[in-house]
C-alpha cells in the first residue's frame, strides 16, 4: 500500500487533521490508522469533553475560539442532525490570595483575545452564585459564555461520519514500526506486517505520541498520563453551575442529573502512566476530592458516589503545550501531539493548521510557530500555567 498521507491515529485529533485535510482541497491519499476504532481507551472519549478559552497564553484561545465558532455552526459543517450536546454553562477558575496575581494576568490575555470572561471578587462570587462557600476565596474567573461541555462520542462521530464521504481510508491496526532513510521517514510498518509507503507521516496518536516518534528516531517528551473521574449523586440541583476549578485543583461540574468530578492528581511527578492502567483511583476521590467538594459547596458534603472511569493525558513534560508541525530535519514527520488534556477542544484547529501546512506550506488561519519542534529540540518550553 501507499499512500500521500498517512495519520497515526484515528481519535478526534487524527480524524480532524484528515477533515482538515479535505476542507483545503487537499486531493492525494490519505489513509487514518487506528488500533481501536471501537475508541475503548481513548484520550477522546474518556476524556470529560469541555471547552474553555481561559488559558495564560494567546495562541491556546486562539485554538479553541476556532473551535467554538465550529460548534457555532455544527449544522451547516456537518448537517441537520449534527448535535453534540453543547451545554454553554462555562468556566470559573477558583483562586486565594496567593494565586490573584495569575488569574488576574490570565485574565488581561484572555480580555485581549476578546474573550467574554469576567473577574470578579469573593462578594460578587458569593452573589452570582449563592451555594458556593467563598472560604479561602479572593476571586475568580467566570466564562459567561463560550465555554462549557459536549459530548465526546457525538463530536467524534461527526468527524469519523464526514470522512466515510470524503475518500480517506480508515485502517484498524497498530504501528510497530517508521522506516526513515536519512532525513525522510518512507514506511509505516503495522501489526499485521503491512508496510505502508507515505510521502508523509503525521503523528496524532495522543499518550502514545512519544512511543511513535521513537520509532522514527525522533525524541518527543509526550508520555500517559492517568486522570481519573467520578460520577456522584447529590440531592441539590444547580441548573447555573459552570464547571468549577477549585484553587487546589479539584474541579466540579453538572452532567444530566448527576455531577462529575476530579482532578488534583500529583503532576508533580516524573513517572509516566502504565498505558494498560485504566483503573480509577478511588482513593483520591476519598481522601482529597470529596473533602474539598464538601468545602466548596456545602450541599456536596453528603453526596452519593456511582461510578468512575480512568483515562490518559498527551502530557507534554516540558510545558504541557501542544506540539505542532514538522520535524525541523524530518520534513515529512508532522507533528500534532502534547496537548496535555486540551487536545479535544483544539483539535480542528490544530487540524486545520497541520493542513494548511502541507497543502500551502505554511499556517493561515492560526499561527501555530510557536507550538513548532524547534523549542522541544531546543529544551526551550513555552509554558501553559492554565492546566487542568
Amino acid at each position: 500500500m501507499q499512500f500521500d498521507i498517512v495519520i497515526i491515529g484515528g481519535a478526534i485529533v487524527g480524524s480532524s487533521v484528515a477533515w482538515g485535510l479535505r476542507e483545503e482541497g487537499f486531493t492525494g491519499t490519505i489513509a487514518l490508522i487506528e488500533r481501536d476504532p471501537q475508541f475503548s481507551t481513548s484520550a477522546t472519549t474518556l476524556s470529560c469533553a469541555s471547552i474553555r478559552q481561559q488559558f495564560s497564553i494567546p495562541e491556546n484561545i486562539r485554538l479553541s475560539q476556532f473551535t467554538l465558532g465550529l460548534f457555532r455552526r455544527l449544522k451547516e459543517e456537518f448537517g441537520a442532525d449534527a448535535d453534540i450536546g453543547f451545554r454553554e454553562n462555562g468556566y470559573l477558575i477558583l483562586a486565594g490570595p496567593d494565586g490573584v496575581p495569575i488569574l488576574a494576568q490570565n485574565h488581561a490575555v484572555q480580555a485581549a483575545e476578546g474573550t467574554d470572561i469576567v473577574l470578579e471578587d469573593a462578594a460578587a462570587l458569593a452573589a452570582r452564585f449563592p451555594w458556593l462557600s467563598t472560604d479561602g476565596i479572593s476571586a475568580g474567573a467566570f466564562g459567561r459564555t463560550g465555554e462549557g461541555w459536549f459530548d465526546a462520542h457525538a463530536y467524534l462521530q461527526l468527524f469519523r461520519r464526514a470522512l466515510k464521504s470524503r475518500d480517506v481510508t480508515f485502517v484498524k491496526a497498530a504501528v510497530t514500526g517508521i522506516a526513515r532513510e536519512g532525513d525522510r521517514v518512507t514506511k509505516v510498518r503495522l501489526d499485521d506486517g503491512t508496510e505502508i509507503l507515505a510521502g508523509t507521516v503525521v503523528n496524532a496518536a495522543g499518550p502514545n505520541a512519544g512511543k511513535v516518534a521513537a520509532m522514527a528516531g525522533i525524541t518527543l517528551p509526550v508520555e500517559p498520563r492517568k486522570r481519573s473521574v467520578f460520577v456522584f449523586e447529590a440531592r441539590e440541583r444547580y441548573a447555573d453551575m459552570p464547571l468549577i476549578v477549585d484553587p487546589s485543583g479539584v474541579y466540579v461540574r453538572p452532567e444530566g442529573t448527576v455531577y462529575i468530578t476530579g482532578g488534583a492528581e500529583p503532576y508533580d511527578t516524573d513517572r509516566a502512566a502504565d498505558p494498560a492502567d485504566f483503573e480509577p483511583d478511588w482513593s483520591l476521590f476519598e481522601e482529597t476530592i470529596w473533602p474539598v467538594l464538601a468545602t466548596r459547596i456545602p450541599a456536596f458534603e453528603a453526596i452519593k458516589p456511582t461510578r468512575a472511569w480512568a483515562g490518559h493525558y498527551d502530557y507534554n513534560t516540558l510545558d504541557q503545550n501542544a506540539v505542532i508541525g514538522r520535524h525541523p530535519e524530518v520534513s515529512n514527520f508532522i507533528f500534532a501531539n502534547g496537548f496535555s488534556g486540551h487536545g479535544l477542544q483544539q483539535a480542528p484547529a490544530v487540524g486545520r493548521a497541520v493542513a494548511e501546512l502541507i497543502v500551502h506550506g505554511g499556517y493561515r488561519t492560526i499561527n501555530c510557530s510557536v507550538f513548532g519542534y524547534e523549542r522541544i529540540a531546543e529544551g526551550r518550553a513555552y509554558r501553559e500555567l492554565n492546566v487542568i
